[in-house]
């Protein structure tokens, strides 16, 4: 059972008693952004910290660090993918320089003695050739199997070999390839000449496979190339973006300042972004305006509307008449938020309608008087996850035209009709009690254990 708050609680994702923590989700900060993890790591830009006027490290991009180290990392990809289907260098061979000089001179030999008819001549040029051209390719032989056929492809080339000279060994073999009357083996040349030209087809369709192949190669990188850049682009908008709400919202002392037409703006750059951005950068974007206090309704002053402090080097919270910085409003109706972290979040009076937070981390998050009609949470851990305010006994969905009470949980609870909460983890008792109660018969359908023995208040 959640436990009973205070509506001006400093706090905004009040503890809840009856659910347990692991040690290891504490200390996590969300707000940090993640490090790109894997090649990217080469890809991220250089950051160049500034101090900003409240004293606190802000970082900017440079963008022509950017572009140089997006520029690298696609030549440093390219050749580890170009590595597969690219000869490697040649063994350092002291007699390879003079190499093809002895080889063109050995073919004129040979040249000269068939054009003057001089036997001896042309045969010692063509053994010459023959010798000086095995021993330059001989030291590179080896190397040039291993790079041009890979692994996985060695043993179907030399079993493709096997059954070739298997299926020339059978034919001889045969009775076929016998004179009548007579058990001496013959080798029927129509027929060798008819298996070489089958051997060339099939050659031809191996070209062709493996011209597919490199093409397939090509579009793999040029894949993965386009996928890493629009996370650079992508992470190089959040960042100016965290960094302008900062620069509206703060004033020089780096206390919170903001007017009605600054919310105005940081709620339309706010808009903007999330819909230009995937789940995770909008996962990134609610963990700093929810560490940041953006999202909390905040206590303020009757005359000149500044936040008030708390006494205790905060802002005091005011979740009845409180004003938020940025309120998300609709903001995320529909989004797909799937996979992503949210923990501590303030999501409370969001609009979640048919929103995707399938298999999301909702530890700590703050949906009181969120709106989660038709919203997908299966798979989801929400584990000390606020639905409502007050004992699950009086507390109730919110209401359009009632006001909610903080103490009693009258109207501070999250809409949850229809929602699927299939395979959730972590649910307690009392979550349980306020969705089967509240959720509607398809929402009971859903919930873990059933909900035996809750009525249903919503009534349908």
């Amino acid at each position: 059972m959640n436990p009973e708050p205070t509506p001006n609680s400093n706090n905004p994702n009040p503890k809840d008693n009856s659910s347990s923590v692991n040690p290891s989700e504490r200390g996590n900060n969300p707000v940090t952004p993640e490090r790109t993890r894997g090649n990217m790591t080469n890809a991220t830009p250089e950051l160049q910290r500034i101090p900003s006027h409240s004293g606190v490290n802000r970082e900017r991009v440079r963008q022509p660090d950017l572009l140089e180290e997006l520029d690298e990392y696609q030549q440093n990809l390219g050749r580890k993918q170009l590595s597969l289907i690219t000869l490697p260098p040649l063994e350092d061979n002291p007699t390879s320089s003079p190499g093809g000089v002895l080889v063109l001179m050995a073919i004129t030999i040979m040249v000269f003695g068939l054009a003057i008819d001089n036997i001896l001549l042309g045969f010692a040029g063509a053994v010459g050739t023959f010798t000086i051209s095995l021993r330059i390719i001989w030291p590179n032989w080896s190397r040039i199997w291993i790079q041009l056929v890979p692994d996985p492809w060695r043993a179907v080339v030399i079993a493709f070999v096997g059954v070739l000279t298997g299926i020339i060994g059978l034919l001889m073999l045969s009775g076929s390839n016998q004179q009548p009357g007579s058990r001496n083996i013959q080798i029927n040349w129509e027929a060798i000449g008819a298996v070489g030209e089958i051997v060339g087809a099939l050659g031809q369709i191996l070209i062709a496979i493996i011209a597919v192949y490199v093409a397939w190669r090509q579009y793999v990188i040029s894949k993965e190339l386009t996928i890493q850049q629009n996370r650079i682009t992508q992470q190089q908008t959040i960042d100016t973006y965290f960094q302008g709400v900062s620069d509206l919202a703060l004033n020089e002392e780096g206390l919170l300042e903001d007017w009605p037409q600054e919310r105005a703006i940081a709620e339309g750059r706010t808009a903007a972004i999330l819909a230009s951005v995937d789940s995770e950068g909008k996962s990134k974007i609610i963990r700093f305006l929810s560490q940041s206090r953006l999202l909390t309704p905040l206590m303020r002053d009757r005359h000149l509307g500044r936040p008030i402090l708390d006494g205790d080097g905060g802002y005091a919270e005011d979740r009845v008449d409180g004003v938020r910085v940025i309120a998300l409003g609709v903001m995320l109706a529909g989004s797909d938020l799937s996979g992503t972290d949210l923990r501590w979040t303030e999501l409370s009076e969001a609009n979640l309608v048919r929103a995707d937070l399938q298999n999301c981390d909702l530890v700590k998050a703050n949906l009181s008087r969120a709106i989660l009609y038709e919203a997908n949470l299966s798979g989801s851990d929400i584990n000390a996850t606020r639905f409502f305010y007050g004992p699950v006994e009086t507390a109730s969905p919110r209401s359009r035209t009632k006001r909610p009470n903080y103490q009693t949980g009258e109207h501070t609870g999250a809409v949850v009709e229809n929602a699927n909460f299939s395979k959730v983890e972590r649910m307690s008792e009392s979550q349980r009690y306020y969705i089967c109660a509240w959720g509607g018969s398809k929402t009971r359908d859903t919930v873990p254990g059933g909900c035996e023995g809750i009525p249903n208040l919503l009534g349908r």
